[in-house]
């Protein structure tokens, strides 16, 4: 086990595993900055301030600005991703911490936990555009890929919201198991798969009937059960896999997207949060709070290859081609 972790580990790092000139962005929570990752070398670059407990993190469709939730100073911040100089600072509503970016590539839809809303702010004009109430403790943001529909997940309320997002307007509710943390649309949009973090479950959810058609359950060897606390997911586009961040069990789930089996359960850092496919989807990156650092798992052996110390308590990533 550890040769096969060695070996892997050099493939990477001698450039077999991961693409050049990609950039992973982390964003450290308790350190109010930024990690820079340069993802050829797997090496920290840069970390540069931002504001205060920043968490949500994404980037444009052209990847030239950087979003950054700062959820204690109630704003959105923006940066030049090359640069890495703020370009804006964005209304948010009160303590934003998972956002989504509408496929328009201009309405960010932002989930706002203390005041049990969704904002909608115009990246352009910088104004807030909408403001949809939703249940307790907001927290998981998507939006379908025909842009048709938004959907977040409230903590406290167990539900997962739709809104359409031509009038703004909440249109319906499907209750999922305890905590829902995030939510992640197929590529296809007909299916949404819903982290539930108490409850310890995945739901996938027919979109177009908004029911839930499959739940499905984790069991680690010699972990027990309450520690298994699924948040972040990401699918592949080939539909293969869904990778599933099961929190203080320190292990990332893979999961079979088609038959919903679960695959293997592969071994991270502490308090695994979030998760980010690189856009060859050769790698994943996975944030790890507690211990601080990123896990680095090639997709294809579904191996970890390396750890990647960053700032204290790593929450989200975003890869830049």
């Amino acid at each position: 086990m550890f040769y096969r972790l060695w070996l892997s580990a050099m493939l990477t790092v001698c450039g077999v595993s991961v693409a050049a000139a990609q950039t992973v962005f982390v964003s450290n929570e308790k350190d109010d900055t930024v990690s820079v990752i340069d993802a050829e070398t797997l090496e920290v670059v840069k970390t540069f301030d931002v504001g205060q407990r920043p968490r949500g993190i994404t980037l444009s469709k052209d990847f030239s600005k950087l979003y950054v939730c700062a959820s204690d100073d109630d704003r959105v911040e923006v940066y030049d991703s090359e640069t890495l100089e703020k370009i804006a600072d964005l209304p948010s509503g009160a303590d934003p911490e998972q956002f989504y970016k509408h496929p328009n590539d201009r309405h960010l839809y932002i989930s706002n936990e203390d005041d049990n809303i969704v904002t909608v702010v115009d990246v352009e004009t910088r104004e807030v555009i909408a403001q949809v109430d939703v249940g307790v403790e907001p927290e998981g943001m998507a939006v379908s890929p025909d842009g048709k529909i938004a959907v977040n997940t409230s903590e406290t309320t167990n539900m997962v919201h739709w809104i359409d997002t031509e009038s703004y307007e909440l249109v319906d509710n499907t209750l999922v198991d305890q905590r829902p943390r995030h939510a992640e649309f197929k590529d296809d949009g007909a299916l949404l798969w819903v982290s539930s973090e108490i409850g310890g479950t995945v739901a996938v959810i027919d979109v177009p009937k908004r029911e839930i058609i499959q739940t499905i359950n984790f069991e680690i060897p010699g972990i027990h059960k309450d520690r298994v606390q699924p948040v972040g997911i990401k699918l592949t586009a080939d539909g293969k896999y869904a990778f599933i961040a099961l929190g203080p069990s320190n292990h990332v789930a893979v999961v079979d997207a088609k038959t919903y089996e679960v695959l293997d359960y592969i071994l991270v850092g502490r308090r695994v949060w979030h998760l980010a496919l690189s856009p060859d989807e050769s790698v994943v990156f996975t944030t790890n709070g507690v211990s601080g650092d990123v896990t680095v798992i090639d997709v294809e052996s579904l191996e970890p290859t390396k750890s990647i110390k960053v700032g204290r308590y790593p929450w989200g990533a975003a890869v830049k081609p």
